[in-house]
């Protein structure tokens, strides 16, 4: 992001990266189960026969008291026929027919919509019967709320065991009310900020924002949709288990007006097109592209009435660019599919055990963890930008790495843009898979000649001993660097614009160069 930012600092008057839209779930992990929710009835007392009028009494009562707030405050209350309906526009609508004199409940919406629940299954084999879970239809009560901490949210009860909650927050709004409370200035345009009066201030509190406490904010929140959550599960005292079921991470880059963001825009969006390959998307991802996977990678281009978009996106993940409110570019990555990632972390049942990579839980104790990777995935992207958008030719990148060098007293050689050993470790090293965690030697190994693992001891040795002075080498031309305390190397700065534009330009037709450079 530094390269992107510092490119264009003459228009760019501040940068902010955080949450856009928090999409989390609330789940009662002993009811995910047919025999959770049977050991639940025993624990209450109730026969197995009788778990559809519990079931249903219980349901109405959840309903009623899920609503009667909304009644005593003499907020809108409205049954929702169709899913087309937004109820998110229509909320905003309520807000502004029924404006609020202090922070407090918006709106509650009913509707009925899919949902997975218990029901009793009956048979002639004894060991067929009992509750099953199953796809269903109930009803689920929304509540909009302008929240003291979060500002403007939504929350959802599913009025039927086992009472699955979804909470919907964006992280802007709650900066909003950070600031306010600091009476620091700021403009807002929907859900980005045009101008910061403190730049500093604000990335400080949205970085501030990952260290909040979300079990307690959460279950806060899951309390005043389902007030009798207590008193239902007296016999089995309960909590929900909270996950990330989608996180965006955005970075805007203010550019000082519209003018200046449009006299490059067009050129980020057609590079971005051209440019961005599966392999690009998946190291922007920090996702391996080998034989193994399986899914499918696709980029779109969308003209939309606020702007125009780019989205590359695999199976549930994505990162996209568009323009905001004229000003500001975005990038932003959505995680919803979390173990197709990896994270270094103790194992899960002993916090203080040995470090190792592992998959990346969908539970908020590993949210940071996602934005680690969100803000790293924006980065690279933006990274990539700027290295297409180098108003110098790329022959001066080239042309740097084309003469030989002396580091700590040695020569070194040029590297050979051209020759396919040299075409095929600058390939390597620029994998996804290495943007986080970096790279080893049998790493690169794996990749250029997989057939030295298979060879006698001493040739491996020697195979490996020539990867060593191949990474020397990448080193003495400021390409990688070593990661203090480990084996392990990263791409530069210098590493970064180099790959960047050596297989944009590589990867481009005649024809699409050509266009370019008029």
């Amino acid at each position: 992001m530094d390269l992107f930012v510092a490119r264009h600092a003459p228009f760019v008057t501040s940068t902010l990266s955080g949450f856009d839209r928090l999409v989390l779930r609330g789940t009662l992990l002993p009811l995910v189960m047919d025999r959770g929710m049977f050991a639940f009835l025993c624990r209450a007392g109730r026969r197995l026969l009788d778990f559809k009028s519990f079931a249903l009494e219980t349901s109405e009562r959840v309903k009623e008291a899920a609503l009667a707030a909304a009644e005593r405050l003499q907020r809108p209350v409205r049954y929702l026929e169709s899913p087309k309906i937004s109820k998110e526009d229509l909320a905003r609508t309520l807000l502004a027919e029924h404006p609020l004199e202090k922070p407090g409940l918006v709106c509650a919406f009913k509707a009925v919509e899919p949902c997975m629940s218990f029901e009793y299954h009956r048979s002639p084999d004894p060991r067929e019967r009992g509750l099953k879970l199953r796809p269903k239809k109930c009803l689920h009560v929304y509540k909009y709320f302008v929240h003291p901490v979060f500002g403007f949210m939504n929350a959802r009860l599913q009025t039927w065991f086992p009472f699955n909650v979804q909470i919907c927050l964006n992280g802007r709004e709650w900066l909003a009310r950070q600031l306010e409370r600091r009476h620091s200035g700021f403009k807002r345009a929907d859900n980005c900020f045009t101008w910061l009066g403190n730049p500093t201030l604000a990335q400080r509190l949205m970085d501030e924002q990952r260290e909040t406490d979300w079990p307690a904010a959460l279950t806060a929140i899951a309390r005043s949709l389902n007030p009798l959550h207590d008193e239902i599960f007296a016999p089995w005292p309960m909590e929900y288990y909270w996950s990330g079921y989608q996180t965006e991470w955005a970075t805007d880059i203010v550019f000082e007006n519209p003018k200046a963001l449009a006299a490059i825009y067009p050129a980020l969006t057609r590079h971005a097109m051209l440019h961005f390959q599966s392999p690009d998307v998946m190291r922007f991802l920090g996702r391996k592209a080998n034989g193994n996977f399986t899914g499918e990678i696709t980029t779109s281009f969308k003209d939309r009435a606020e702007g125009v978009r780019v989205k590359h996106w695999v199976r549930g993940n994505s990162v996209k660019m568009y323009d905001k409110a004229g000003s500001i570019l975005r990038v932003e990555t959505t995680i919803a599919r979390t173990n197709d990632f990896k994270v270094l972390r103790p194992p899960h049942d002993d916090p203080d055990g040995k470090l190792a990579w592992k998959p990346l839980r969908k539970g908020v104790a590993d949210l940071h963890r996602r934005t680690e990777l969100s803000q790293r995935s924006n980065e690279r992207y933006l990274d990539a930008l700027a290295a297409v958008e180098d108003p110098h030719p790329c022959s001066r990148v080239f042309d740097a790495v084309a003469r030989p060098v002396v580091d700590d007293g040695r020569r070194f050689r040029a590297l050979r843009i051209g020759d396919p050993e040299d075409l095929a470790l600058l390939h390597a090293i620029s994998r996804g898979e290495f943007a986080t965690a970096g790279f080893r030697n049998r790493d690169i190994r794996h990749l250029i000649d997989p057939a030295s693992f298979t060879a006698a001891p001493d040739e491996q040795r020697r195979r490996a001993a020539k990867i060593t002075r191949r990474i020397r080498l990448l080193r003495a031309h400021g390409i990688i660097r070593k990661i203090p305390k480990t084996h392990r190397y990263l791409l530069t700065e210098r590493g970064q614009l180099l790959t960047a534009a050596l297989f944009a330009t590589r990867d481009a037709n005649i024809k699409q160069l050509v266009a370019l450079a008029a």
